[in-house]
């Protein structure tokens, strides 16, 4: 299981400089666990912090200039923390595997001089082979789209030494992420090993009613952001691992209050619909008829029962439409999941909920709040020995925070 144990964002909207967990520079810091849960205030910065990993993601997927310019963002100037002329910059350090030596990925983010955003620097670094312990050294390094890569598992820059492992880089488009164009070479296992991972994340965008449409008829493998293609996600399922959804349907339906049973239907046109049945009428509900919070939850179950989950997912506010008491099972859900042994996915989730929070762990929460500055700051529920003590003694931590015991001031 791939693992971010930290990430840094600086200069981005009010996150001037936060760090999460460990980094290649900060190794004294725990890392992150696999469930991670930032909570905090209206306005401290949540969506933001749950948008510098979609933007990073859409960097991948796009270019820096159209993942400046998506409609939420506003550009890069609306992008960059007031009053900063630097770099927006990112640092995400992870490990594809426990016993596997952990990547440092740097990115920045500039105008160039035509007032267009492009990718400034780009670095890859990892520790040579047997070195426990010690400062990464680069396997990519760019700066302006050129550079040096080295090829293989294992080879990194020797400093004060001959090298020969090392070839120069130019790219030809200063807005494409190197890793975009040299993850998708044999040569270079790493990069694409990186490049697969952040391919793979999953930020859930999920809406109610877009899971309520009608798509058109044809299974698909993976569930959507939006969750729109929950139908063809069913079909999929169905036709492809009959046996084994079944017995995930009904285990599905056991974890939502009011649900006996939830079966499928297959229509004239060969659409797979899914029904609901509460155990107190003889006919079923069909999935547009369902609530909110029932269609939030069975996305997020269905999206955790994936043969082939995301290795990140990201989920905001999770709580949106759910009833309070659901909550605490969801989180357990989400952390039997995170922490599984097969199959397991890091999950990170803003919430501002806390019965959601009365299941988590100080070390899974970070709290995040807005400084005079008008910029964030974020800190580990763990950090505080007051509130390790108190929950250690039986006080639900959701409960401290709703009493303000993880409030700094």
């Amino acid at each position: 299981m791939a693992l971010i144990e930290g990430f840094r964002v600086q200069n981005y909207r009010a996150l001037r400089d936060i760090s999460l967990g460990r980094l290649s520079a900060q190794q004294d810091k725990a890392p992150l666990t696999p469930l991670t849960v930032v909570i905090g205030q209206n306005g401290v910065g949540k969506s933001t912090l749950f948008d510098a990993f979609g933007f990073v993601a859409d960097c991948l997927a796009t270019d820096v200039e159209t993942a400046c310019d998506m409609k939420q963002r506003g550009g890069f100037e609306r992008l960059r923390s007031v009053g900063s002329n630097q770099p927006i910059r990112f640092e995400i350090y992870y490990r594809e595997a426990p016993n596997e030596r952990p990547i440092s990925y740097e990115l920045a983010i500039n105008l160039d001089p035509q007032g267009r955003p492009y990718v400034e620097q780009e670095i890859l670094r990892q520790r040579r082979k047997g070195q426990k312990h010690g400062r990464p050294f680069p396997f990519l390094r760019l700066n302006q789209g050129r550079g040096l890569v080295w090829a293989g598992e294992e080879n990194v820059e020797l400093e004060g030494q001959e090298d020969n492992s090392s070839e120069d880089v130019e790219l030809t488009d200063p807005r494409q992420l190197g890793i975009a164009t040299l993850g998708t070479l044999k040569e270079h296992p790493r990069i694409k090993q990186f490049r697969d991972f952040l391919k793979g994340w999953y930020l859930s965008y999920f809406t109610p009613d877009a899971a309520r449409s009608l798509p058109s008829a044809g299974p698909q493998k993976h569930l959507n952001i939006h969750g729109d293609n929950l139908g063809n996600v069913v079909q999929y399922m169905e036709r492809e691992h009959k046996s084994r959804f079944k017995v995930i349907l009904d285990r599905i339906a056991s974890k939502i209050p009011g649900i006996v049973k939830i079966d499928t239907h297959v229509t004239e046109d060969k659409r797979v619909l899914l029904r609901f049945n509460d155990g107190a009428l003889k006919d079923p509900f069909f999935a547009q008829q369902m609530s909110d919070g029932t269609l939030k939850v069975f996305a997020y179950l269905l999206l955790m029962e994936d043969p082939e989950p995301p290795p990140f997912i990201c989920v905001e506010e999770p709580e949106n439409g759910l009833y309070h008491k659901l909550l605490e099972t969801l989180a357990q859900e989400f952390r039997a999941h995170a922490t599984g042994k097969k199959n397991a996915s890091q999950i990170f989730v803003t919430t501002h909920q806390p019965y959601f929070v009365d299941a988590l762990t100080p070390d899974e929460v970070w709290v995040l709040e807005k400084e005079k500055s008008g910029f964030s700051s974020i800190r580990r529920a763990s950090d505080s020995a007051l509130v390790r003590s108190m929950v250690e003694q039986g006080l639900p931590l959701g409960g401290l925070w709703y009493s303000d015991y993880l409030d700094s001031r």
